[in-house]
């Protein structure tokens, strides 16, 4: 089995025993992401900056991994308010077209470092 690990210093350092994402032939498998600016490793402030944080963390994952946003399939979102979900929506449509990735959002009861928001998910490079 081919599998890469797949690193960018463009996103957030992994904080625990995980990579960044794992590539294995052509399937992205990329790990959570939560609002830390990348420079700085700490949590940007508010939900909508953590939000475009959060795509902006996945969009520079995918890119070390030599693919982009258009390519994920599947999409987790994780908030500790689900209140933030038309947020969520009205962001996301800025970050991707149609056809969209397939997507759960799920209410969580806290996320590390007192993020509002992770997202992970799945990409199948080109």
């Amino acid at each position: 089995m081919s599998r890469q690990v797949i690193h960018t210093t463009d996103a957030p350092a992994a904080i625990g025993t995980y990579s960044q994402a794992i590539l294995v032939h052509n399937t992205l498998y990329l790990s959570g992401q939560i609002g830390l600016d990348p420079e700085t490793m700490v949590l940007v402030e508010g939900i909508e900056a953590q939000i475009r944080r959060v795509f902006d963390n996945v969009k520079a994952v995918c890119a070390a991994a030599e693919c982009s946003l258009a390519d994920i399939t599947k999409l987790n979102i994780y908030l500790t308010d689900l209140s933030h979900f038309q947020l969520v929506n009205e962001i996301m449509g800025e970050y991707f077209s149609q056809p969209y990735p397939a997507r759960a959002a799920l209410g969580v009861a806290s996320l590390p470092k007192g993020a509002l928001v992770e997202m992970d998910g799945f990409a199948v490079l080109p």
